[in-house]
């Protein structure tokens, strides 16, 4: 079991119940997820190994928490950490001002405005002539600040932002951290117990309260928005179907809101049939929903793949916690970047359907962007004032 003795690596997971603290590390796993809902896989046997090992090393009660990325196929980030604490949800303290605006030096947008408009329309031409109804196409915006990010300050101000969201921190292969706060859950579990709240169908939140209010009504009346989340729910009845003895779904979705966006939601719970199904054993079997990838999945995995001009990484894969009695919570990876000294990768995507636009699909991605960027003190139309170099998408690694 490797083991490092950097007691001064953090992870942490904050739902809005508590919160999961944890330093050290005592095992990485970076077994791919690959079909990881089976028992008896490389990924399961891989996972189940380093808990046995971490009870042998003197750990009653060993957890796994950390990242699986997009492409279950790629190397998990995971650790068993060596030290780790729940902590009840604490009053946030008053704002000292330190969101002031960050100093910018340097962006990049892959792929910009007008590549990203186009790949939008080569997806809806691509759905006449395939099976494929949704694909989700993404964007990554780079920025060099003038100093390096204060990870636990940007947090407080992630929670502030969100402070009903599941935020976490976790430490990347290349040094860099995963830092964000995502408003979607995929999967908890407890006992028997288990719950998805996924999201498809958004809208930007406004300054104003009427326009606010009557924005947030027009996302609830969208047959688009509602064909979008549709998509999402059903394929995962027909995948948490099997496995439940019980599965409650709503009839229609109800609004969720972030400081930065309406979305479509949906609660579901049931009850495992088989206690011995593990957390994320039925993360995989849902990971990436269609909230991510599109619909079906593989055909839209694809589509994908032939257009978007980079690797997205952990960006929408899952991220949360495991413990060895197989309960756990997963959220979905979105809203979130990747910070290493003074460089941050921000991520954003947006579900496309055939009756998308282009320009309201790049207006979405722009808002969801906000989340990260107030919470650096930037916002997307400062950014879009400056002139900046556009760096070619082949010099970027995700």
């Amino acid at each position: 079991m490797p083991r490092t003795h950097d007691d001064a690596t953090r992870l942490q997971f904050v739902s809005p119940e508590r919160g999961l603290h944890a330093s050290g590390v005592m095992a990485r796993i970076t077994a791919p997820a690959w079909e990881g809902w089976q028992p008896d896989g490389d990924f399961q046997r891989a996972i189940r190994s380093t808990m046995e090992l971490a009870q042998q090393a003197g750990q009653q009660a060993p957890i796994v928490m950390g990242a699986i990325p997009f492409d279950t196929r790629q190397p998990s980030c995971l650790y068993v950490p060596r030290h780790y604490e729940w902590r009840e949800p604490t009053p946030l303290p008053a704002d000292t001002g330190d969101n002031a605006s960050a100093s910018l030096a340097e962006a990049s947008d892959i792929p910009q405005e007008a590549a990203f408009k186009q790949a939008v329309r080569q997806a809806i031409a691509n759905f006449q002539h395939s099976d494929i109804r949704k694909a989700v196409l993404s964007r990554i915006l780079e920025l060099r600040l003038s100093n390096a990010v204060n990870i636990d300050q940007l947090l407080m101000r992630l929670r502030r932002q969100n402070p009903g969201g599941y935020q976490f921190r976790v430490p990347m292969a290349d040094g860099a951290t995963l830092v964000g706060v995502s408003p979607e859950l995929l999967l908890r579990k407890e006992g028997t117990a288990i719950r998805s709240n996924p999201l498809a169908g958004s809208a930007k939140r406004q300054a104003d309260d009427e326009q606010d209010r009557a924005m947030a009504e027009r996302l609830l009346a969208s047959a688009k928005d509602h064909h979008e989340h549709r998509l999402v729910i059903e394929e995962i009845r027909q995948v948490l179907g099997p496995c439940c003895t019980s599965l409650n779904i709503p009839e229609s979705p109800s609004l969720i809101g972030t400081s930065a966006l309406w979305h479509l939601s949906s609660n579901l719970e049931g009850r495992i049939a088989d206690p011995a199904t593990t957390a994320l054993q039925l993360a995989c079997r849902l990971h990436p929903t269609p909230a991510v990838c599109g619909y079906p999945t593989e055909s839209a995995r694809k589509l994908i793949d032939l257009v978007e001009p980079f690797d997205r990484g952990l960006f929408t894969g899952m991220v949360g916690w495991c413990d060895a009695e197989g309960n756990g919570e997963w959220a979905v990876t979105i809203r979130c970047g990747s910070i290493k000294h003074d460089t941050i990768r921000l991520f954003a995507g947006a579900g496309i359907v055939e009756a998308s636009q282009p320009d309201a699909e790049w207006a979405e991605i722009q808002a969801k962007l906000g989340t990260m960027l107030n919470a650096f003190g930037l916002d997307a139309s400062q950014l879009a004032t400056q002139s900046w170099c556009d760096r070619p998408a082949d010099e970027v690694v995700s």
